[in-house]
């Protein structure tokens, strides 16, 4: 029988061993009942790509219209220059500075936006075979029809001329001949001009990359003249050579290689390009060349009284419409040229900001189908081709070029 006493003992044991094994169950709840994750942290929205450029350098041409292509607009990235995106989008040096008034050519500036000059208005020439127009620095290939249903195509790139006292000429000749990896030959006028400049230069200069010729020559109709590539790409746009016509290396050869010997080369000088689109009538404004001696005060109206007496088929259409365009906005594009075609129709007069505002914008990358790949070094594989070039007729590869 148990006394009062050992009762208290047993009740006070059981209290203890109670408190004691209640305790024991926090730290075990602890282990399955963890505390819910916090949320990972949101990843910030990476705003959308623009879409790539299309090809800017070809074109079919609709039906009754003299323009192609559209203006376009990029962004800048902080390591770009402007002759960084005017090769990669095809155009000229002098087209994309003159597009682009107060960017610095060398250092746009990261996120600045570049307007990218790809819509042209055609030369008022024949559309047949090569037409260079030396104003807007930029030739035209108008590939034969495979017949005569298939629509007119052009292909278009821009293109460096001769410097002031070297001009190119003007008028039409052919080609008469193609030499890949040419010998470069500098004529005595060339090599005097340099002599006195502190730059002697060779009587000849083996095809590499210190050849000015690049690696695809044209020969001309004209004694001397050419169309080449260049080892100095950033020059194309601008007037650098001693008369010759220089391409970017990826433009000259596909030139090359698409144009056949014999094929008619149509040289005009049109600073004022006027051309058609549906019914409104478009200027292009890239101002004379500095040795064009030509009274252009009225810029497009100064062509007024010229094309009065023109046959062309543009000039008729423009002297039927003669009372609704407006000559006085004709007359301030061309006093700013900056190479982007405005609309001139009386009710259409189309303003510079506000093309450009409504251009698409474009991914800051190579173009869809661009006929450049990227690549600086046109003579990669040098070895592969110094092995080739030994094994032909040095005789067949040399040219006296300006």
């Amino acid at each position: 029988m148990r006394t009062p006493d050992r009762r208290r003992v047993e009740r006070l044991l059981a209290i203890l061993l109670l408190a004691s094994s209640v305790a024991a169950c926090v730290p075990f709840e602890s282990l399955w009942r963890k505390e819910p994750k916090p949320p990972p942290p949101q990843q910030p929205v990476a705003a959308p790509q623009a879409p790539l450029a299309e090809a800017t350098h070809q074109f079919v041409v609709e039906q009754g219209s003299d323009l192609v292509g559209r203006i376009q607009v990029t962004t800048a990235r902080h390591e770009d220059t402007l002759p960084d995106l005017a090769r990669r989008f095809n155009v000229g040096y002098e087209e994309i500075v003159r597009a682009n008034p107060g960017v610095d050519p060398w250092l746009p500036g990261e996120g600045t936006r570049v307007v990218l000059p790809t819509r042209f208005v055609l030369p008022d020439a024949p559309r047949e075979g090569l037409v260079i127009n030396l104003a807007a620095m930029r030739l035209f290939y108008y590939p034969p029809r495979k017949d005569k249903d298939a629509p007119l195509e052009v292909v278009t790139h821009p293109i460096g001329i001769g410097k002031v006292g070297w001009s190119t000429p003007e008028g039409r000749t052919k080609i008469v001949s193609k030499v890949k990896d040419p010998t470069w030959t500098p004529p005595a006028s060339v090599r005097k001009e340099h002599a006195e400049n502190g730059d002697p230069l060779p009587a000849k200069v083996p095809a590499g990359p210190d050849n000015p010729l690049g690696r695809h020559m044209m020969r001309l109709g004209w004694p001397s003249y050419l169309m080449h590539g260049t080892n100095k790409p950033y020059g194309v746009g601008m007037r650098v050579s001693h008369g010759c016509i220089r391409l970017y290396p990826e433009d000259i050869s596909r030139v090359f290689e698409d144009v056949p010997v014999g094929t008619s080369v149509t040289v005009v000088n049109q600073p004022y390009l006027l051309g058609w689109q549906g019914a409104v009538l478009y200027v292009q404004a890239y101002g004379p060349l500095d040795d064009d001696e030509r009274d252009w005060a009225h810029g497009p109206a100064s062509l007024r009284k010229k094309g009065a007496k023109s046959k062309s088929l543009l000039w008729k259409r423009v002297a039927m419409a003669d009372s609704s365009i407006n000559w006085d906005r004709a007359r301030e594009i061309a006093v700013n040229p900056s190479g982007i075609p405005l609309a001139v129709s009386k009710g259409h007069e189309g303003e510079l900001q506000a093309v450009v505002a409504a251009a698409p914008e474009v991914r800051n990358a190579l173009p869809s189908g661009a006929t450049w790949d990227g690549s600086e070094d046109q003579y990669e594989g040098e070895g592969e081709f110094r092995e080739l070039l030994s094994e032909r007729d040095p005789a067949k590869r040399e040219s006296t070029a300006r």
